[in-house]
């Protein structure tokens, strides 16, 4: 499957609402229906996953073993933010306005493709949190990706 890549900056209405990149609505799959779970990401973002993702997601959290505090811990933090979001006919998500405040969106939105999920960001959120990073693009790729 082809993940979600690239990226586009929109403006956020009033209503939250937010357009999802016409690329990035193509690699969706049936079974996601159009819909996304959104719930709370890292680094101050907002994760979108496709609904046929976010069910692999759910299973994987029902085999995690709940008698341990950080999993219980994890899992309601996670569950606590999620929602359920759905492609409007322009192609549109509302975002959940705890999640717009949480993550600093107001007026524009970053969307970014993270291979099974995509990414909302605050632009100037974003372009902080590049700034902030301790290594050049070269050390980390070969850091990660290297042999």
């Amino acid at each position: 499957m082809a993940g979600f890549k690239g990226q586009a900056e929109y403006s956020v209405d009033e209503k939250g609402r937010v357009a999802i990149p016409a690329k990035m609505r193509a690699v969706l799959k049936p079974e996601a229906k159009g819909t996304f779970t959104v719930t709370r990401g890292f680094e101050r973002c907002i994760f979108l996953y496709p609904l046929d993702r976010w069910e692999e997601i759910e299973a994987k959290m029902m085999s995690l073993n709940l008698y341990n505090r950080e999993t219980r811990n994890f899992v309601r933090l996670i569950l606590r933010w999620a929602e359920e979001v759905t492609l409007d006919k322009q192609g549109r998500v509302v975002l959940p306005k705890p999640l717009m405040e949480y993550a600093g969106i107001t007026d524009r939105a970053l969307i970014m493709g993270a291979l099974d999920h995509i990414e909302i960001w605050n632009p100037a959120t974003f372009n902080q949190y590049m700034n902030e990073q301790p290594m050049d693009y070269e050390t980390l790729a070969e850091q990660v990706m290297g042999v």
